[in-house]
C-alpha cells in the first residue's frame, strides 16, 4: 500500500512539453528521499486542462500542481511528500481559496462538466489492466456474455439513445441490429480512430488516457452482432495511442478477455491495429474499410451499405473511439441512466477539443444540451487579451462557423444542424474579433482540397474551384458575379459529390456567406479586409504622432523597409513591406496600424 500517489499526465500534450522528464525526476528524487517504497508515480492520461500543462496531481490531497517543470520536483518532493505542505506557488491559481485548496470539481472547467467517455482519463495508468479492472474494467463484457442474450445488448443500446459520436450521429443499436439481423457467418468490428479533424483531439485522448475501454466495447459489440475480429484503424501519427493500445491488447489477450472462449463462454473474439497514413477521407467508413483491405482509400457508393456489406464484402459495424466508450457504462448502469442526460433527440454527454482564441484550451465533457456560451465563456473562460466572440467552428471542415447571435444555442446534433452547422466529431475552434471569416473559409477549403481523394468530380474539380474563388475574394480581386458563383457551386457540390467529405466541404463557406456576408462585401466592393488578416487588402502604417523614433522597428523587421532618425517619426517602404506584423508586434507605443 502508498500513502500518496503522483499523477502525472502522459498525454501527447503534456508529453510534448516535458512530462516524461518529470516523471524521471519523481522517481530519482523519491528514491533519494528512501520514499520510493511509501509513493507511486503514474503516468496517466489527460487530465483535461491542456492549456495548463505539464500536469502533476498528488493524492490524498488532490492538490493539482499546472505548468510542472522537471526543477520543480525536488521541492515538491521536499515540502510536499516529506514535509506534508503543498507548494501553493505551483497550484492551479483557481484552486486556491485563502488557506485551503478546493477541488477541481469546484473550478470553472470542471464543474459544469460530466465525465462519461472520459471517466478514467486522468484517473488511471492507462498500461495496466488491473487498474482498468479496479474501475469496473470488464465486468460490463462480463455481463453481456453472461446475463445478456445480444438482442437484449442491442436493445439495451437504443434504448439508451446513443447516438455515433462520429459526426453523423446515427443511431448505434440501430447500426449494430442492420448488422446482427445479416446471416450468420463472418462479420467485422471495427472502430474509426482516423481522427482527422484540425484542432481535434478526443479520440486521441481516450486511446491514450483509456485504451481498454474501447477494446471491452468492441468485444460487447462482437458478441451482440456474432463477429469474431475487430479491427481498430487509428492515425500513424498518434505514437502514444498506438503504443498503449498495443500493451492493452497483448494485457486483454494474457487475461483471456480477447481471444478464444472469453470467460469461459465459448464466445472468440480478438483484435488487431491498422494503421491510418493521415488520409482525412478515410475517416469516411467504406474508405478506411478499404484502406484495411490494403487498397488505396477511396469511398464506395452506398447502398449497399457496411452493415450488409463491409469489410472484405462482409456484413460490418464502424463507429469511432467516442461511441465505444460510451457502452461499457450504458451496459453496467443500464440504458435508463445515461438517457436520463442531454435533450429529447441528442441522449448523453459529448466531448469537445476546445481550441482557438480561448482561455483554457483542452477537452471537455458536458452533457448535450449545454449552450455554446457555457462552454465558451464559463469552461473555457473566454477570449483572452478582453476581445470580443465572434464565431466559434464546430465540425472541423464539415461543419459551419456559429456566430454570437447563436451563442445561447443548445449544443445537440439538430440545434447545429438548424444553425447551419453540424457536431462533427467535436472539434470547436473559438474566433475573436480579429478572424477574417473569409479567410478561415479558405482555410478549410484548402484543408479538404488537400484531402479529397480525387475520385468524383464535384470534389476533385469543385472544391478547387471553391478555393480558387475564395483565394480570389481575398486578394481583392473579385467580383459581385463572382459571389454568386460561389454560392451555386457549393450547392452542387453537396447535392453531387460521393460521399461525406465532398458532400459537406462547402459548409464552412455556406456559414459564413450566412452569417458574415458583409465581410465577402468588403472583400470584393470596397478592397478590404475588415479583420485586417488578408496581406494583399491591407497596409501598415507609422502614426507619427504616436511614433517615438526609438528604431525598434526598423531593427526588427525583415525586409528593411522602416527608416527614420533616433527620436524622429519613422516610416515604412510600402513597396518593400511584406506585412508580417513584426513591427506591430515590438512597437511599445501603439504607433503602427494597419489599414
Amino acid at each position: 500500500m502508498y500513502r500518496s500517489h503522483v499523477l502525472v499526465c502522459g498525454g501527447t500534450g503534456c508529453t510534448s512539453s516535458g512530462s516524461g522528464r518529470i516523471v524521471t525526476a519523481f522517481e530519482r528524487e523519491l528514491e533519494a528521499a528512501g520514499l520510493d517504497k511509501e509513493i507511486k508515480v503514474i503516468k496517466t492520461g489527460c487530465f483535461g486542462l491542456c492549456a495548463l500543462g505539464p500536469i502533476v496531481v498528488v493524492y490524498p490531497e488532490g492538490a493539482f500542481y499546472s505548468q510542472v517543470k522537471a526543477e520543480d520536483v525536488p521541492e515538491i518532493v521536499e515540502e510536499h511528500l516529506l514535509k506534508g505542505r503543498i507548494v501553493r506557488r505551483l497550484l492551479y491559481s483557481e484552486t486556491v481559496e485563502e488557506d485551503t485548496v478546493k477541488s477541481l470539481n469546484e473550478t470553472d472547467f470542471y464543474k459544469k462538466q460530466k465525465r462519461v467517455a472520459l471517466k478514467n482519463c486522468g484517473v488511471i495508468d492507462p498500461e495496466n489492466i488491473n487498474e482498468y479492472i479496479a474501475y469496473d474494467g470488464y465486468m460490463a463484457l462480463g455481463k453481456a456474455l453472461t446475463e445478456m442474450t445480444p438482442e437484449e445488448v442491442i436493445q439495451c443500446i437504443s434504448d439508451s439513445g446513443l447516438r455515433g459520436r462520429g459526426g453523423g450521429g446515427f443511431p448505434t443499436g440501430k447500426k449494430w441490429s442492420f448488422a446482427a439481423a445479416q446471416p450468420k457467418g463472418v462479420k467485422y468490428v471495427c472502430c474509426n480512430a482516423d481522427e482527422g479533424d484540425p484542432g481535434a483531439f478526443m479520440d486521441r485522448s481516450i486511446l491514450e488516457g483509456d485504451p481498454h475501454v474501447v477494446l471491452e466495447a468492441m468485444a460487447i459489440a462482437g458478441d451482440a452482432i456474432g463477429a469474431q475480429q475487430g479491427y481498430i484503424y487509428v492515425r500513424a501519427e498518434y505514437p502514444i495511442a498506438v503504443k498503449r493500445l498495443q500493451v492493452a491488447i497483448g494485457q486483454a489477450r494474457e487475461m483471456g478477455l480477447l481471444g478464444k472462449n472469453i470467460l469461459g463462454t465459448g464466445f472468440d473474439f480478438d483484435i488487431d491495429i491498422r494503421l491510418g497514413a493521415g488520409a482525412f477521407v478515410c475517416g469516411e467508413e467504406t474508405a478506411l474499410m478499404t484502406s484495411i483491405e490494403g487498397r488505396r482509400g477511396e469511398p464506395r457508393p452506398r447502398p449497399p451499405f457496411p452493415a450488409v456489406k463491409g469489410l472484405f464484402g462482409k456484413p460490418t459495424i464502424l463507429n469511432n473511439v467516442e461511441t465505444y466508450a460510451n457502452v461499457p457504462q450504458i451496459i453496467l448502469n443500464g440504458p435508463e441512466w445515461f438517457a436520463s442526460m442531454g435533450t429529447e433527440k441528442s441522449k448523453g454527454t459529448k466531448v469537445f477539443a476546445l481550441g482557438g482564441k480561448i482561455h483554457n484550451t483542452g477537452l471537455v465533457e458536458v452533457p448535450m444540451g449545454t449552450t455554446l456560451r457555457e462552454i465558451v465563456e464559463e469552461i473555457g473562460g473566454g477570449i483572452p487579451n478582453g476581445k470580443k466572440f465572434k464565431a466559434a467552428q464546430t465540425g472541423g471542415p464539415s461543419g459551419g462557423c456559429i456566430p454570437a447571435e447563436h451563442l445561447d444555442v443548445p449544443v445537440d446534433y439538430d440545434n447545429l444542424i438548424a444553425i447551419g452547422s453540424m457536431m462533427g466529431s467535436g472539434g470547436l475552434i473559438v474566433m475573436d474579433e480579429d478572424t477574417c471569416m473569409v479567410d478561415i473559409a479558405k482555410f478549410f477549403l484548402e484543408f479538404t482540397v488537400d484531402e479529397s481523394c480525387g475520385k468524383c468530380t464535384p470534389c476533385r474539380i469543385g472544391t478547387k474551384r471553391l478555393y480558387e474563388l475564395l483565394d480570389k475574394i481575398t486578394k481583392g480581386k473579385a467580383d459581385m458575379e463572382d459571389l454568386d458563383k460561389l454560392e451555386t457551386l457549393c450547392y452542387h457540390i453537396k447535392e453531387n459529390a460521393l460521399c461525406g467529405l465532398g458532400q459537406t466541404a462547402p459548409n464552412p463557406v455556406l456559414s459564413t456567406l450566412k452569417y458574415f456576408r458583409d465581410e465577402y462585401v468588403a472583400h470584393i466592393v470596397e478592397k478590404r479586409c475588415p479583420a485586417g488578416v488578408c496581406k494583399e487588402l491591407l497596409t501598415i502604417q507609422i502614426l507619427p504622432e504616436k511614433c517615438r523614433g526609438c528604431t525598434l522597428c526598423a531593427k526588427n523587421c525583415p525586409t528593411g523597409a522602416i527608416t527614420g532618425k533616433v527620436k524622429e517619426p519613422h516610416v515604412i517602404d510600402t513597396e518593400k513591406c511584406v506585412k508580417c506584423g513584426v513591427c506591430i508586434e515590438k512597437c511599445r507605443f501603439g504607433a503602427i496600424v494597419k489599414r
